[in-house]
């Protein structure tokens, strides 16, 4: 529960939208981005995607960098 997957897209330098997998769906942080993220949380297989990666990544590799620290 403690571990967190976040999937930033940025244009520009500046974050428009971002994936938190907390929250389970991409939230827009620019008028661009709202509009972006409303399109990707339709997407639902999109949405699935991006929460497994949760499962995928971060879980596997968590004893990796537990090991390294």
């Amino acid at each position: 529960k403690d571990i967190q997957y976040i999937y930033s897209n940025y244009y520009n330098k500046l974050e428009f939208a971002r994936f938190d997998s907390n929250v389970g769906k991409f939230v827009g942080y620019t008028a661009a981005g709202v509009r972006q993220a409303e399109i990707w949380n339709k997407d639902t297989s999109y949405i699935a995607a991006r929460r497994a990666q949760r499962e995928a990544y971060c879980l596997n590799n968590i004893g990796n960098d537990y090991q390294a620290a």
